[in-house]
């Protein structure tokens, strides 16, 4: 029994593998605890290992690599059109087995032990962020209940309430006041939180000589360009810059057919966290353009023809082509290198 493909449904505790040879034919159809996993590949010959790129994908990725298989992590998206019938483990492996053995098929590259941490950073720093917001919010909510209106924005908050809640001349209940005191410190907490959090992604940042240089660019600052390189890794998976704006989903979503073209608007596909970083520091280049109104300028052009929406979502896509040049290139970044070459 040569198994040549192996197809693998991640799971929590249960594995199904399923294998087939050669021939295509199925040869292989198993499951596996997760004790089980590492010492069945270390005595199966090497082979191709097909994954979904999901929870823990990288981990096993990276440990059956270590055993000399060849692993192939897919986007889910693309596993789903070669499931058959029901869905249940078999036939999500079956799927993925057949999927991976495809050679048009998209494969996702897998990120190192220290990709994953620097991820780590921004995940939580996001999460702190958002329940920054959300405590910020529910302040402003509550003393709106009371009839005292607070502005948007955090600094409104952090500046003005606690003078509010001081303040004798507003009827405030003495418990509510004291309420409102606690969530002050937990908001507070959570702005010490992600101070700390930015800081240790700055250290890193500091230290990657690929970050640094990604930093140049306009539109893209020490968390973008961390983010970018702990996520894109190795640039050479992409042929050329425009497919790693497609896989950000900078590009527009394509409905065509009969020989007519149909473009809609941009395909939000990829990472939306990437995206939306890209997007706001093209938003803060197009700030800036427009105040220096320079008609040379090709973002103020493209603001004067185009909605600013959409010159911010443009401007993401050429940044992110020439994320793609910098990084496989090993350049530095000039911000006269177009135009000189036009010249």
């Amino acid at each position: 029994m040569q198994i040549t493909t192996v197809g693998i449904d991640l799971a929590k505790n249960v594995f199904q593998i399923h294998g087939v040879n050669g021939h295509g034919k199925a040869v292989l159809r198993k499951q596996l605890r997760r004790d089980q996993v590492a010492p069945f590949f270390a005595n199966l010959p090497p082979c191709l290992v097909g994954m979904e790129a999901c929870a823990s994908a990288h981990h096993w990725a990276r440990k059956l690599a270590s055993l000399g298989h060849t692993v192939r992590l897919m986007a889910p998206q693309f596993v789903k059109p070669y499931v058959k019938s029901n869905k249940n483990d078999a036939a999500d492996a079956e799927a993925i087995c057949e999927a991976v053995s495809r050679p048009s098929m998209r494969f996702v590259p897998i990120k190192n032990v220290e990709q994953q941490a620097v991820l780590a950073l921004h995940r939580v720093r996001q999460g702190f962020v958002k329940a920054r917001t959300a405590q910020a919010n529910q302040i402003r909510g509550l003393l709106g209940e009371y009839g005292v209106i607070v502005p948007q924005g955090i600094a409104h908050v952090t500046e003005r309430v606690p003078e509010l809640i001081e303040d004798a001349s507003i009827e405030l209940p003495g418990s509510f006041r004291i309420l409102i005191d606690r969530l002050l410190e937990h908001l507070r907490l959570l702005h010490r939180q992600v101070d700390e959090i930015e800081a240790q992604i700055k250290d890193w940042h500091r230290s990657n000589e690929a970050s640094r240089r990604l930093e140049k660019v306009p539109g893209i600052g020490p968390i973008t360009a961390s983010a970018l390189v702990a996520t894109v890794g190795d640039a050479t998976n992409f042929d050329n810059g425009r497919q790693l704006a497609a896989w950000l989903g900078v590009v527009p979503r394509q409905h065509s057919s009969g020989g007519k073209q149909n473009l809609l608007g941009m395909s939000k596909r990829g990472d939306a966290y990437l995206r939306t970083m890209l997007i706001h520091g093209a938003r803060s280049v197009i700030y800036r353009a427009t105040q220096k109104a320079d008609p040379k300028n090709w973002v103020f052009n493209v603001t004067t023809r185009r909605n600013k929406n959409v010159a911010a979502v443009a401007l993401a896509n050429k940044t992110a082509r020439i994320v793609w040049a910098l990084l496989v290139h090993g350049r530095e970044f000039h911000a006269g290198h177009s135009a000189a070459a036009a010249v």
